[in-house]
């Protein structure tokens, strides 16, 4: 499954950097409104969602550059499996497809993950920053599930990772494909 980075036209990048308070948080759940495109979205209940009914779904975080973009489309290559996507990820294309959006990218680490409901392929990278802004990390995932394809790529500046990435783990730990999940991994 390949889609355009710039797909989600990402304003996401010019987040302003603000204070961080580390604290647990109860969930808030956004689910698909279309019954062909099902899932279920858990994130921190303080996070604020944005989107339009057959679009891209986003979710801020108010008190730091925290954005993820989950999109769904149709797809035709039903075969497609994460193993099958980590084995044939080509390097330099996926950097070059995310230059656009975050000059100098530079593809990190990348292997096969869990959704709640199935395996993810998921990588990670970093953008060479600017003299206005500091590098910004990408943690894009997808994977394919009756028809559809799911992305969900979550961006924050480098230097918040560690208020930021457990946020991100536990939103991609807790995704589904399926329809009114429920969490099984605590919001940090």
């Amino acid at each position: 499954m390949k889609l355009a980075p710039a797909l989600y036209g990402l304003v996401a990048l010019s987040l302003s950097l603000v204070p961080v308070a580390a604290f647990a948080q109860t969930a808030g759940i956004s689910g698909s409104p279309l019954p062909d495109q099902p899932y279920t979205l858990i994130y921190p209940e303080v996070m604020v969602t944005g989107g339009e009914v057959g679009g891209p779904l986003t979710i801020n975080h108010p008190a730091m550059p925290l954005q993820c973009v989950l999109a769904v489309v149709a797809v035709e290559d039903t075969t497609w499996t994460a193993e099958d996507a980590l084995a044939s990820l080509d390097a330099p294309v996926v950097s070059e497809g995310w230059n656009d959006t975050l000059p100098g990218f530079t593809l990190g680490a990348s292997m096969v993950t869990n959704y709640q409901s199935n395996p993810a392929l998921q990588y990670e990278g970093a953008s060479a920053g600017t003299a206005e802004n500091g590098p910004v990390t990408l943690v894009h995932t997808e994977t394919v599930d009756a028809g559809n394809g799911y992305t969900l790529d979550c961006f924050y500046p480098t230097e918040v990772a560690a208020q930021a990435r457990p946020i991100v783990d536990a939103i991609i730990t807790n995704f589904s494909t399926q329809q009114d999940a429920q969490p099984v991994v605590a919001m940090p």
